[in-house]
């Protein structure tokens, strides 16, 4: 019986450090992440975990 492991990744909740608008983002991204508003880079990919450059809000389960 193969047992199946329990992902390590998170989504989460991020808030914007110039327009204040809040998104939802995966934790391990493979591009950048912009915001929907301003379009100010809030996460970029590093291999494994993002480098976050916003405000974490919430991790969500």
């Amino acid at each position: 019986m193969v047992k199946i492991r329990d992902p390590t990744s998170k989504f989460i909740k991020i808030r914007c450090p110039k327009c204040k608008n809040e998104q939802i983002t995966f934790g391990k991204t493979a591009t950048k992440v912009a915001c929907l508003v301003c379009g100010k880079t809030l996460a970029e990919p590093t291999g494994g975990k993002s480098r976050i450059k916003a405000r974490i809000l919430e991790v969500l389960e």
